[in-house]
């Protein structure tokens, strides 16, 4: 006979046991569901049109099919309420972004009407700083100014109205300016579109190492692809202003795969891939830059390329797309001619390229244009002239801190053509240093030139001996 005392146990840690099962059935349940329930508690992904918006808003870079979303929804917006200033000023905002990404000056008329528009129903300093990345856009740095000055009067601690005031005094060669404007934005706000300015200025003034690590900081933060993709681009071009190609060509590759439309990056690409000899690579990173982003300078590039490569009609097809890109530009109220004067200057007429940017340097005398003009000056056998402009475009002093190899060996092959043997050996020599694959014509006209030189002494030789040396190559 079973002992009743003994049996009761028995029972109990069964019904413990039935217990536990059940309840770890109901949890598990539950922790299945909770997942679920999470997710469709989750605030959902924002429209393409709201991210675009955003990205507008901040003065940041915003996808193409995102941007393409918002302007059909503001355009219908206006159309249905047109004294509606804000819409209006998104509008033209997006149109300059669309006209910066695509290449297609035919946005700013359009981008201009929006802006003037919303100015009309009512003067706020998002239609001002939208005239402001305009004119920035189209090259036109004294209207930049106007109006990014109007809008910070108008609302002083407008974040956004500080990076289009950079952009503008950078073309005006106002360093100075630029670096207050910077200090100024670093007060008002943080985060990755801070960064990405504070690089620009850092990379203006030879902080390499400090414009590199802002860019690395600022693609890290941002979660937004095509920003990152930015970002990204300009990590790259530092690099290769540096000569890491190997680094350089990972941020390229990067910004691609994160953003198709990214065609700086591609372009970056092509320059890259030309310096390590991959030339069919190079050549398509190159042409699909150009289909989709047709920018002169991309044509430029691509042309020296073929030349260098000595396939001359190749080369003249680019370079009559270039011109033909500059007189696109110059229709919708772009300024290109810094890039055709740089053309004129070695493919086509110096004297012409003198006269071009003579007057560019009279509108905005930033170092891109000292150098372009000075070797313009150059080419045209105007060197004691040309020394002014090459020394102003590698002088810290005038804002020339950049470390271009380009600069470099455009100040050194006229200090060459004037006699001046040993600075212009000391200035080839630091040109390789700061990037050996700079230009596919003028790295090896520099090298060319340097050992023409030979072992020259710290003292000046004679003026008279300077037809002794290389002959005049270019780049």
């Amino acid at each position: 006979m079973e002992n009743p005392q003994e049996e009761r146990p028995s029972r109990l840690s069964g019904r413990l046991v039935i217990a536990a099962v059940a309840g770890c059935a109901v949890l598990g349940t539950v922790l299945m569901l909770l997942p679920q329930e999470r997710a469709a508690t989750r605030a959902p992904a924002p429209a393409p049109g709201a991210q675009a918006l955003t990205a507008v808003t901040a003065g940041v870079p915003a996808a193409l099919p995102d941007l393409a979303v918002l302007i059909g929804e503001r355009e219908g917006r206006v159309r249905r309420h047109p004294g509606d200033a804000v819409s209006w000023a998104v509008l033209g905002t997006a149109y300059v972004e669309q006209g910066r990404r695509t290449a297609d000056a035919a946005f700013y008329p359009r981008a201009d009407h929006a802006l003037r528009t919303s100015l009309k129903v009512r003067r706020t300093a998002e239609a001002l700083g939208g005239l402001a990345a305009l004119a920035n856009a189209r090259r036109d740095f004294r209207a930049a100014r106007t109006w990014g000055e109007a809008a910070r009067k108008l609302e002083p601690k407008r974040w956004t109205t500080y990076p289009q005031l950079i952009d503008a005094y950078t073309g005006l060669g106002d360093y100075k300016a630029a670096r207050t404007a910077l200090e100024r934005l670093t007060e008002l706000r943080s985060g990755p579109a801070v960064m990405a300015r504070a690089a620009g200025v850092y990379r203006d003034r030879g902080w390499r190492e400090d414009a590199a690590a802002q860019l690395s900081d600022a693609a890290a933060r941002t979660e937004a692809p095509a920003e990152r993709a930015a970002y990204l681009e300009r990590a790259g071009q530092l690099a290769w202003e540096r000569g890491d190609r190997e680094d350089a060509l990972r941020h390229f590759q990067e910004a691609v795969r994160l953003d198709p439309d990214q065609r700086a990056a591609q372009a970056g690409q092509g320059r890259v891939l030309a310096s390590l000899g991959r030339t069919t690579e190079a050549l398509n990173a190159y042409r699909m830059a150009l289909a989709k982003q047709p920018l002169p300078q991309y044509a430029l590039e691509l042309g020296e390329l073929y030349q260098s490569l000595g396939l001359g009609q190749a080369a003249r097809v680019q370079y009559d797309l270039l011109r033909a890109r500059v007189s696109g530009a110059a229709a919708g109220g772009a300024d290109e001619e810094l890039v055709l004067g740089q053309f004129e200057a070695d493919h086509g007429e110096p004297a012409s390229a003198v006269r071009r940017l003579r007057a560019e340097w009279r509108r905005q005398p930033g170092i891109a244009v000292a150098d372009a003009l000075g070797w313009a000056l150059h080419r045209a056998g105007r060197d004691e002239e040309a020394l002014r402009y090459a020394r102003i475009a590698t002088d810290k002093v005038h804002g020339g801190g950049v470390r271009s190899a380009l600069y470099t060996y455009h100040l050194a092959m006229t200090e060459r053509d004037l006699g001046h043997f040993a600075p212009a050996r000391r200035h080839l020599q630091e040109a390789f240093a700061v990037n050996p694959y700079f230009s596919p014509l003028g790295a090896p006209a520099a090298r060319e030139a340097l050992t023409a030189l030979g072992d020259v002494p710290d003292e000046e030789l004679p003026a008279m001996d300077a037809k002794a040396v290389a002959p005049r190559t270019y780049r």
